[in-house]
């Protein structure tokens, strides 16, 4: 391997609550895009309990083909944090008191009221050989790195905000000053899109990309709630990778600028509420099975007191009747989940609350409740928008949260593109 190739880099993460699914492994995920921003390409991750021979056989293997390997997890002051000692025993290091770390430790302590440091965290001021003590400035366990031939090992504690600050503190200047000539500069720019299947965008997609990519890469990233876009420029210099960046950007604008919005957040909810201000307007909602979703995405933006009335989560016919105008005729004729009902939700609602904009949502989320002409999944929207209302009935898989999400993220997705004036765009 040639040391002019960008730094490999492995993840283990260490913990029995990994494993059970007590707890979600949000440090792989925010350490992975943290070192792809550094430079560093991430090449394999392993999740392991708190076993130190399961311990020693992962970073061992993270070790083959790895310049750096992180290991988070199992540094903490009691019998079950086994990687410290996991990790020294398979790199042949004896493990010693630190004088320094232990007098730090008990500053600590006395600043936080205690007389004296408790027996259990005099174990955090024992390190292995050769360490490279990483101050915690969130907690009491430091981060320890370990240089060998091959790569450089680095525990840090499993805790988030500890392994964050740690990171973006002391380990992220050691790992610049280790693989200064190697790290590769890495832009990303994102195009968020809603109301798309993800099959459908890269079909389309695959027709306007160019030939000659140069050094971007484009990944197609789908949840419940849109498709992102994700370009990613590598190995250049800025001006020349925003420069491929804006290209292929630009290549894609036919296609995307019918579904595209602009969000800091990722959230279509925040690209409505800029619009909705921008446009003078006001909008209200109408809910029956998204029990107020779509109102509370909304009122999650901060400033969303400009654009956002009111809403009436309308479940019960009685209060559909009462509450926002809608026919018991209708009801009966049509049931709750039918296109004159969602239609009036809509137009009751914006006149209620004399809002510029309506939205009235009813469908079957599911398990129960549906039946053979309206299966679970089953939903109408409407917009009520000046002399415009109009309703849509929307097919939506999964469980019942993924129908709940898919549906507040249809009607804001479609509101949207109605304020913005990129309906036409359907």
């Amino acid at each position: 391997m040639t040391e002019t190739r960008a730094p490999l880099a492995s993840l283990v993460t260490v913990g029995n609550e990994l494993l059970y699914g007590q707890t979600v492994d949000t440090n792989a995920a925010w350490l992975g895009r943290s070192l792809a921003q550094l430079g560093f390409r991430v090449t394999r991750t392993f999740t392991v309990g708190d076993d130190p021979g399961p311990i020693q056989a992962a970073v061992g293997s993270a070790m083959e083909d790895a310049d750096l390997v992180l290991v988070s997890g199992g540094l903490g002051p009691t019998p079950d944090d086994l990687t410290k000692a996991a990790v020294a025993q398979l790199l042949g290091r004896e493990i010693g008191l630190d004088e320094e770390l232990l007098q730090k430790l008990a500053a600590r302590f006395r600043a936080a009221g205690y007389d004296r440091l408790p027996t259990p965290n005099r174990s955090q001021a024992e390190v292995p050989q050769g360490s490279i003590v990483l101050n915690n400035p969130q907690g009491t366990a430091p981060g320890l790195g370990l240089e060998t031939d091959s790569c450089l090992v680095v525990m840090l504690p499993g805790v988030p905000r500890e392994l964050r600050s740690i990171f973006e503190g002391d380990l992220t200047h050691l790992l610049r000053r280790r693989f200064a000539r190697r790290l590769e500069p890495v832009q990303h720019r994102t195009i968020h899109t809603t109301g798309v299947p993800e099959s459908r965008l890269s079909e389309l997609v695959s027709q306007l990309l160019p030939r000659d990519m140069g050094p971007v890469s484009l990944a197609f990233l789908p949840d419940l709630r849109g498709v992102d876009l994700r370009l990613t420029a590598r190995g250049v210099a800025i001006e020349e990778g925003e420069a491929w960046l804006t290209r292929i950007e630009a290549a894609l604008e036919p296609v995307v600028s019918k579904w595209r919005f602009e969000a800091e957040s990722g959230d279509v909810a925040e690209a409505l509420n800029h619009a909705l201000a921008g446009a003078g307007m006001t909008v209200a909602t109408a809910e029956s099975c998204t029990g107020g979703l779509v109102a509370k995405r909304i009122t999650d933006r901060p400033g969303s007191s400009e654009v956002f009335v009111g809403g009436v989560i309308a479940y019960a016919d009685a209060v559909k009747v009462e509450q926002l105008g809608v026919s018991p005729e209708d009801l009966r004729e049509h049931g709750a989940v039918s296109e004159p009902v969602a239609l009036q939700m809509a137009k009751g609602v914006r006149e209620r609350f004399g809002a510029s904009a309506g939205v009235g949502i009813t469908g079957v989320a599911g398990p129960e409740g549906g039946t053979p002409e309206k299966p679970v999944g089953t939903v109408w929207i409407a917009l009520a928008v000046a002399d415009m209302a109009e309703a849509r009935l929307v097919r939506l898989p999964g469980d019942r949260d993924a129908v709940r999400e898919r549906a507040a993220q249809a009607v804001l997705g479609w509101l949207h593109r109605k304020v913005s004036g990129r309906e036409q765009g359907r």
